[in-house]
């Protein structure tokens, strides 16, 4: 079963226990389901970037309701802004876009849905995954390219790239394992110019919102 990268990540992002989101996902991982929803798009030839702007080569729907709203968004755009601008403001919708990937995700037989409370008191929606086997072929993937020096398919660079700009590698990787392949999460983060663009500008949203957020 062949999983888009916004359902991947949001995969990435879940506590394979509880199935909640983990706290350490957020908010920098809105951001980086954006960048994905963006990746997933190029990867279809439907838009390109560079270091100043993102654009639509193709205005072709791709059958994908959440990434076609998205395509449609862009090309209504008056003016071409950057992958930064483009981050942010999908961003905002972020919690929609979860909630559509759940559902396909519980649709598609990965993720089984569940309802609770939260402190027995606050209604909550959990996600637990059915067999973890999705979950485990992403992580093998990943792994694949980390530890190993071969080129990467496009997908799995910029899959990669958003997991770094998100910090999300620290939830699955043991710190001596991380230490280990840091350069090698780097290299492959920056070898293609939309990765580089799009992982840069999770970073730089994430970076402004920890320095302003108030101290507790």
């Amino acid at each position: 079963m062949k999983l888009s990268m916004p359902e991947e990540l949001l995969l990435l992002m879940l506590d394979d226990e509880t199935g909640r989101l983990q706290e350490r996902a957020a908010p920098s991982g809105d951001y980086a389901l954006a960048g994905a929803v963006l990746a997933e798009l190029a990867l279809a030839g439907r838009i390109d970037s560079d270091p100043n702007r993102l654009w639509v080569t193709n205005t072709t729907p791709t059958g994908d309701a959440l990434l076609d709203g998205v395509l449609a968004q862009i090309a209504a755009s008056k003016e071409q802004m950057d992958s930064k601008h483009w981050i942010e403001t999908l961003g905002a919708d972020a919690d929609s876009y979860r909630e559509t990937l759940f559902q396909r995700l519980v649709a598609k037989g990965v993720l089984r849905q569940e309802e609770g409370r939260f402190l027995w008191v606050f209604p909550e929606r959990r996600y637990p995954a059915v067999s973890g086997k999705e979950e485990r072929e992403v992580k093998a993937r990943i792994f694949a390219v980390l530890f190993n020096d071969e080129i990467p398919e496009p997908r799995d660079a910029l899959l990669i790239g958003l997991c770094r700009a998100a910090g999300l590698f620290s939830l699955f990787l043991a710190p001596h394992e991380l230490d280990r392949v840091q350069a090698r999460i780097d290299q492959v983060s920056d070898l293609e110019e939309l990765n580089r663009s799009m992982s840069d500008a999770v970073r730089e949203i994430y970076a402004q919102i920890a320095r302003y957020a108030p101290m507790v």
